[in-house]
């Protein structure tokens, strides 16, 4: 049995660390510290990491798993105002000195990340270094798509809002499927469910989606991003600006390094 594999680890292979473009972006030595921090997490779909006002003992870097920042009422609805994938990480606020979450993050998609220690990653980042820098991009990235996604709101049709929340979402999957159902999205924009039926249906004759309970299928992307208002390549501009793509993870991976 490998010692280092988790007895209650799932069988399929765990991401790489560096799958997440943050963890990615850390020079080698910074990396290899990290490594002692990181631990590998099943993220299923509905796992709340954390409620506003709550004092969270772990922060999250998603590889294959999205994460909802939603926006909670008093009447218990909510409204996603943000979405994280394995271009971010979950707990900004540690960064901002607030000393707690305003939003409840949500697992939106299920999958794989790893999690990090909010005392070690203080720790961490107080030292004042590159990886300092590198979350501090992230957060002026994750900032943009807040600001996009108001004006979104207020601006573009329901369509084009549809549009963009299935790029985004399709950003931080392998392959063109979504797990989500119309009612889902439905909460996720603050709309009726009738007018996201209405859209849906709109994308599925001009051959754009096809969906069944659960599941949304883009079946042309490129028509899809077309059919979307400027806001998703306004936000995908900045976080490629900010957050630049890295090569192949091939052959990057000091092969010692412990991932708990």
């Amino acid at each position: 049995m490998n010692p280092n594999h988790p007895p209650n680890a799932p069988s399929e292979p765990f991401p790489d660390p560096q799958t997440n473009r943050l963890i990615g972006m850390l020079t080698p030595t910074e990396f290899e510290r990290w490594s002692a921090l990181l631990e590998r997490v099943d993220m299923p779909l509905g796992q709340i990491l954390y409620e506003p006002g709550s004092s969270p003992k772990q922060v999250y870097f998603p590889a294959t798993a999205m994460v909802s920042l939603l926006n909670v009422m008093e009447s218990g609805a909510s409204t996603e105002i943000a979405l994280i994938g394995n271009e971010g990480f979950v707990g900004v606020y540690l960064l901002m000195g607030g000393g707690y979450p305003a939003c409840r993050a949500l697992v939106q998609s299920a999958g794989q990340g790893f999690r990090v220690n909010a005392s070690a990653l203080k720790t961490e980042l107080a030292r004042r270094g590159p990886a300092m820098n590198i979350l501090l991009r992230y957060v002026q990235a994750l900032i943009a798509q807040l600001s996009q996604n108001a004006v979104c709101t207020r601006y573009h049709s329901l369509d084009q809002q549809l549009c963009r929340r299935l790029l985004l979402g399709l950003d931080g999957v392998t392959g063109n499927v979504l797990a989500m159902t119309q009612e889902q999205m439905a909460t996720l924009l603050g709309v009726r469910r009738e007018g996201v039926t209405e859209a849906a249906v709109k994308l599925h004759n001009a051959g754009l989606i096809s969906y069944t309970r659960g599941r949304i299928t883009v079946l042309d992307r490129e028509g899809l991003e077309q059919s979307a208002c400027a806001c998703y390549a306004l936000t995908k501009n900045e976080y490629d600006r900010l957050l630049p793509s890295l090569p192949s993870l091939s052959g990057r991976l000091t092969p010692e390094l412990t991932i708990h």
